[in-house]
């Protein structure tokens, strides 16, 4: 399809580059999904935790539970209830859950006009440590076929993707991966502030002006694997983790030691979306501003965007990374949210 070389995106005023339109949102919006919680097992005896969000639930809420969420404790609460709606899988960023504001408020868009919501937990994100040695990282579909498996068992026939940063990677590589014998409930495809590309993007905060961000991963990964450590003694390696300053560093340290790659490197040529977009078959659209200061030139193939038959790309000049809030002071609903809206029921 032809590259969207005009994209309708602007930010408000007092937003005036990528960095405000990142972090503000991030900070301090303040939006809420109505969520039921789902546990199901994986075959190498792990978990993953799904929060479901119904259409006819949308705003209802589940006060009486402390968490926020409304816990199932068999798959009875939720059957019979996806056979006349269609069902959105998102997968977060990375090191977020499906609190986080660009994640919550497209699902609060999505129910509101009549979609049935899943968002899932990578493993270790959903609040409580997974059980295996392992953690997850951007090129692993497994556990999402394993979602859209289950999906399908509950009798959903009409089922569309979408992914946020590290999950717009995780969610372009299985369609690649998938081509033409993807299952046909799968229709569509929507991304947004995708790190095509991740051995630049990696580069690219590592940068002076990312350096806020780096801090960030760090703190928490590096919390997360000495909490493992200290579950799984003699496993997990921490050797050298206090050090690590970067997301690169981290990767070759322990992300790539933990999941099998020789080292970041490795993990990133082997983890990328970006060669898996040719192989795509579904109508999908990538949605990455100019200025998102996670990604690379890289991650923004514009040439390849103008050759593929069902890939649209649209790269706004602003917008930050999962940021996109919208001009006017009184709009509540963010412009991805419209825009992700718009191509699933239009495809343009």
């Amino acid at each position: 399809m032809p590259l969207i070389t005009l994209s309708d995106y602007r930010p408000p005023a007092h937003l005036w580059n990528g960095h405000l339109q990142t972090i503000i949102p991030a900070l301090f919006r303040k939006v809420s999904a109505s969520y039921t919680r789902e546990r199901i097992e994986t075959p190498d005896d792990d978990f993953l935790d799904l929060d479901w969000s119904y259409a006819f639930l949308s705003g209802s809420g589940h006060p009486g539970h402390p968490s926020g969420f409304q816990n199932l404790t068999g798959v009875q609460d939720v059957q019979n209830l996806s056979d006349r709606k269609t069902l959105i899988i998102l997968s977060h960023g990375l090191e977020g859950d499906s609190r986080r504001q660009y994640l919550a408020g497209m699902v609060r868009h999505l129910t509101a006009n009549g979609f049935d919501c899943l968002a899932w937990h990578y493993r270790s994100c959903s609040g409580e440590m997974n059980r295996q040695a392992r953690f997850y990282h951007l090129g692993e579909t497994g556990d999402l076929q394993l979602v859209i498996d289950y999906a399908l068992q509950k009798g959903y026939k009409h089922i569309n993707l979408m992914g946020f940063s590290a999950g717009g990677n995780v969610t372009l590589k299985y369609l690649g991966e998938q081509g033409q014998a993807i299952h046909p409930a799968i229709e569509k495809a929507v991304v947004f502030s995708v790190p095509l590309h991740l051995t630049t993007a990696s580069r690219r905060l590592e940068a002076w002006d990312s350096q806020v961000y780096n801090q960030r991963f760090n703190k928490t990964l590096k919390r997360k694997v000495f909490e493992k450590a200290a579950l799984m003694p003699g496993v997990i390696p921490t050797e050298g983790l206090q050090k690590v300053r970067t997301l690169r560093e981290f990767d070759n340290l322990f992300t790539a030691r933990l999941h099998g790659f020789r080292d970041a490197e490795d993990y990133y040529q082997q983890s990328s979306a970006l060669p898996y977009l040719t192989k795509i078959a579904i109508p999908t659209l990538i949605v990455s501003a100019k200025n998102d200061p996670f990604l690379s030139r890289e991650c923004f193939p514009e040439e390849l965007g103008r050759q593929l038959p069902n890939v649209w790309m649209e790269f706004p000049t602003q917008g930050g990374h999962c940021g996109f809030t919208p001009a006017g002071s009184n709009k509540t609903v963010y412009w991805s949210e419209e825009r992700a809206l718009r191509f699933l029921k239009t495809t343009d």
